[in-house]
């Protein structure tokens, strides 16, 4: 089974080619490597790893931090498919038209971000409750946004929801849901979220803006 390992090294060469020795020696593939954040003498890193069948998920945390200043802050089960161009793919299939640009962005976005579901809502009618037409798309997993009222709408750029915000339904705080948001278009906002955690670094929310600042452009051009 995959399971997704958001880990805060020390960036100092050697230290992630070391808890690859470790994973490896334990029997663990690394199936990708993704760097979200390098700064202040520390790396985080999510690595997917395919972990064998008599393995507990726990063996991992343990075998990840017994490499010295490694930290896991998140281990969960990881489903979605595997390539090393994701945001290029989403990109070229806007740019075909094969979909409606909604549809596509929060049918794709989970799988760029390892997030759990997107949608995109107008929020032009804020801060009366959202009615059913706001939610313009919505991946399987979304949560209901209707009657909700949301206070960070119409968004003026990207923003970070945490779970702890006062104005989530509690069942949302009770499942630890993460969220972010940025603009597209006039008062509209594409939103992912995940539950249970981790948290969106401010590098995932702005390439999240950067790339939506793309889309955007490239599902207005005609199909290739």
């Amino acid at each position: 089974m995959s399971y997704l390992l958001r880990l805060v090294v020390p960036d100092r060469p050697g230290v992630l080619g070391a808890v690859a020795t470790a994973l490896g020696t334990a029997g663990i593939d690394i199936v990708s490597v993704d760097v979200l954040e390098r700064g202040n003498g520390i790396a985080v890193d999510d690595v997917v790893v395919e972990l064998p069948g008599d393995r507990l998920p726990d063996n991992l945390i343990t075998v990840a931090q017994a490499v010295d200043g490694v930290q896991v802050e998140s281990l969960r089960p990881f489903a979605g498919p595997l390539d090393t161009h994701r945001e290029l793919d989403l990109l070229d299939a806007l740019s075909r038209g094969d979909r409606a640009p909604a549809e596509l962005l929060t049918a794709e976005l989970p799988r760029v971000f390892h997030s759990g579901w997107a949608a995109i809502i107008d929020g032009a009618a804020q801060p009366a409750a959202l009615a059913v037409d706001a939610v313009l798309a919505a991946s399987e997993a979304a949560p209901s946004f209707v009657g909700l009222t949301l206070p960070w709408l119409p968004l003026d750029g990207p923003r970070l929801l945490p779970s702890d915000d006062p104005w989530l339904p509690e069942r949302w705080q009770e499942m630890a849901i993460e969220m972010m948001a940025v603009p597209y278009g006039a008062g509209r906002a594409v939103v992912l979220g995940r539950s249970g955690g981790p948290a969106f670094r401010r590098s995932e929310l702005l390439r999240l803006a950067h790339l939506i600042g793309i889309a955007a452009t490239v599902a207005q051009l005609p199909p290739v």
